[in-house]
């Protein structure tokens, strides 16, 4: 019996997989196989896909929010934000527990980075909040959940890649995840503060009663702090910046705070941001460049024609073809990396979906909270770890504590799917949709 190339590269890929190998060499290999094997196309194929994965300007975004996210955490950028928030919520039970998500969703829309906003806001509140009296797996799984807001609300580095890739609007995107993006921090502090009051967990009592006039106080001292969210954000909405261009701005404007207002950055911070921005810049880019290549072998063997055709099938309603793909996700995310996830499964999906009418935009958002579960299930939830470094308990038992946030997720990426309104709403009254 003749096997087809198609097996010889979904088989490969598993193997290498199951194998641990990397994911852009498992995405290599296989993609060679296929082409020893296919003889369809010649071996020059490789480095020709490979540079054309590479050759995409707006993945320079990437890097440079994740650099200016580095900066304004050392700059004490965070620190301020989370102090403001601390004044809102920091007395009622759970406060600093919703404080960290609050902080989180804030300094979400600086970085990008669900890992980096663990650990940016992590360090500063979980050491807090295990002084006053909150547990270590509370601390950890809070801080580790509100993490997962770092990848939804704008900027955020997976909406950038999934752009790229199914040919929507980078801006859209963006737009697009405010309002699921406070859907799902509202869902995890509601999810933190009944989790507090059930093990009585209260707010931070050296906290004075809030008081307006300190309020504001802690405001004009980080004045420079809290607008900035404003300054990219409002510079790409306003049309002044593209996407790269806001995140060349975000730097610059993250060292000047650091450096003239704070005062705080050192020499060796910069190294250290850059160097954070340099070794995400070289793992992305290399996956993207060998998953282009393994695209383009899937177009050839016909897999998204192939799947369309499996998948209507089973049905032809969008809402039950979008639930067998959170189903697919959700165990994909325990096992592979949230940017490696949507480079690999966008290109194949994405045909599909336009067949039975599903909106991109709509799909964006779902793909990224979906993977937002990714970050808190293990044996790879990035967040995880980077919780469990902070708050000195087990991975194990992290991932017990995380299951009511998951729960969160869950019921709102539902609720998002049997209402697109949520997602998509605000980019189309704005003139950003088809």
């Amino acid at each position: 019996m003749e096997i087809s190339t198609l097996t010889i590269v979904l088989v490969s890929l598993a193997a290498l997989f199951l194998l641990g190998m990397p994911i852009f060499m498992s995405l290599a290999i296989s993609s060679a196989a296929a082409l020893v094997f296919g003889g369809y196309l010649p071996m020059a194929v490789i480095h020709n896909s490979i540079f054309d994965g590479l050759n995409i300007f707006p993945l320079l975004a990437i890097p440079c929010f994740v650099i200016a996210g580095s900066i304004m955490e050392y700059g004490n950028i965070t620190g301020q934000i989370v102090d403001v928030v601390k004044q809102l919520v920091g007395r009622m039970h759970g406060g600093l527990g919703i404080t960290t998500i609050l902080a989180c969703t804030f300094f979400a829309a600086i970085s990008g980075s669900g890992p980096g906003t663990v650990a940016a806001v992590g360090t500063l509140l979980v050491p807090a909040m295990i002084r006053c009296g909150y547990s270590r797996e509370y601390a950890g799984s809070v801080s580790s959940s509100g993490g997962t807001i770092g990848i939804l609300i704008p900027p955020s580095n997976p909406m950038i890649i999934y752009s790229i890739l199914a040919n929507v609007s980078i801006t859209a995107m963006f737009t697009a995840g405010f309002i699921p993006g406070f859907t799902v921090a509202f869902a995890m502090s509601l999810t933190a503060w009944l989790i507090a009051r059930k093990h009585g967990f209260r707010g931070d009592a050296d906290m004075p009663p809030f008081n307006l006039k300190d309020f504001l106080r802690s405001c004009r001292r980080g004045f420079f702090s809290l607008i900035t969210p404003l300054v990219i954000l409002g510079s790409i909405y306003s049309g002044l910046c593209t996407t790269v261009e806001a995140s060349v701005l975000a730097i610059v404007y993250a060292l000047f705070v650091g450096i003239v207002v704070n005062r705080a950055l050192k020499p060796i911070h910069l190294y250290k941001a850059l160097l954070e921005g340099a070794m995400l810049c070289g793992a992305v880019l290399i996956i993207v460049g060998t998953s282009t290549l393994f695209g383009k072998i899937m177009t050839y063997e016909e897999a998204p024609q192939r799947l369309a055709t499996a998948v209507l099938n089973i049905s032809r309603d969008p809402q039950v073809i979008l639930l067998l793909i959170i189903g697919v996700l959700i165990i994909l995310g325990m096992f592979m990396e949230t940017l490696s996830t949507i480079i690999v499964l966008v290109p194949v999906l994405m045909p599909m979906l336009n067949l039975v009418g599903v909106d991109p935009i709509h799909f964006g958002i779902i793909l990224v909270i979906t993977n937002e579960m990714a970050l808190l299930t293990p044996p790879l939830g990035v967040n995880l770890f980077v919780a469990s470094r902070i708050s000195k308990v087990s991975v194990e038992r992290l991932s017990i504590g995380v299951l009511p946030y998951l729960a969160a997720l869950i019921a709102v990426v539902l609720l998002i799917t049997y209402f697109p309104q949520i997602a998509t709403g605000l980019p189309y009254a704005l003139g950003m949709g088809k």
